[in-house]
């Protein structure tokens, strides 16, 4: 058998050595940087600080930081499981105990969106310097109108589930639509986002929107107006632009873009806000996959059909057919 070699004393004190040796180094490097973050930092803190407080932040006692923005999904959490407790609520609510949780809901929702309600107009007044600021009336209307609106909601949602059931030969049942469609989410988180929208909340009905955007792949700016049994079937990659009219009865596939062309601009060179930039939709239309229906000026008629992978910057005519050539 191979003899294994003898260390040394010599050897294992030069062992000793080198380990502390490394020790030592480390200490340096620490002691090193040290020195370094008290000569640099503070130059870096002065810049961050200066930028902060000069800049868009959004750090101000009245505005809205990042914590408002986990606060506002928790209350969109909320507001979708009053909608529909047997798939976001986080505990089983049984009909004997509906009424107490709706009730309890409801209030929870209240008191922590008209916080948050009067934090983004307060900030929208600041960055704007009014002087004759109605934030706390603004904010509780709209609270108010919001709350009594949400069984509206529901029962228009209740039409675009029966319009997806009815539209998906894959659907099984209304069940299954409700646990497992993306669009469910995303369709009412828009419709609560729009109300939002419409009644001039700043800032957290982009904040919703974005939300269900990012859980399901469906783009849809709250300040699109979309009728009832509407249905996006499978949704990846769908766009619906801000200025966007959707009839009733419209079914979009995968992929579909309502957008705008390009911008007009002012004197400026900069965008020119608030105009009509996207398309109107009239009742009854299918938009098949990958379709891109762009423009201010661009309506499709009742009843159009939009082939798959068409490019659309004109008007469609009701009743019309339009497919890509082969």
């Amino acid at each position: 058998m191979k003899k294994q070699p003898i260390r040394t004393r010599r050897a294992r004190r030069a062992n000793v050595r080198g380990g502390a040796a490394n020790g030592n180094g480390l200490v340096g490097l620490e002691r090193d940087l040290n020195r370094w973050m008290d000569r640099r930092v503070p130059e870096v803190v002065r810049k961050l600080g200066r930028g902060i407080r000069e800049g868009y932040d959004v750090h101000t006692e009245d505005g809205l930081d990042l914590a408002g923005r986990h606060a506002i999904n928790e209350v969109l959490d909320d507001m979708l499981a009053v909608l529909f407790p047997g798939v976001y609520a986080t505990e089983k609510v049984d009909t004997g105990h509906l009424d107490f949780f709706l009730n309890d809901k409801l209030r929870h929702i209240s008191f922590r969106l008209s916080i948050l309600i009067r934090n983004v107009f307060k900030y929208r007044c600041l960055r704007r310097s009014c002087r004759a600021c109605t934030c706390e009336e603004r904010a509780e209307e709209a609270l108010r109108r919001l709350i009594v609106e949400l069984p509206g909601i529901r029962a228009v949602l209740l039409e675009d589930i029966r319009a997806a059931y009815d539209g998906d030969p894959a659907a099984k049942s209304i069940d299954e639509i409700v646990l497992s469609y993306p669009y469910v989410e995303a369709v009412a988180t828009h419709r609560i986002a729009h109300l939002l929208y419409s009644l001039d909340v700043p800032i957290i009905p982009r904040i919703m929107s974005e939300r269900a955007h990012g859980r399901t792949g469906i783009d849809i700016h709250p300040g699109a107006k979309i009728g009832p049994r509407f249905f996006i079937d499978h949704g990846t990659g769908v766009v619906i632009g801000e200025t966007t009219t959707i009839g009733r009865n419209v079914k979009l596939y995968q992929g579909v873009t309502l957008g705008a062309l390009s911008f007009p601009l002012d004197k400026r060179g900069n965008p020119i806000k608030g105009i009509k930039r996207h398309p109107d939709i009239e009742d009854d239309v299918v938009i098949y996959a990958n379709a891109t229906i762009l423009g201010g000026h661009t309506r499709i008629g009742r009843g159009a059909v939009i082939g798959g992978n068409t490019w659309i910057t004109s008007s469609v005519p009701a009743g019309a057919r339009i497919y890509t050539e082969r």
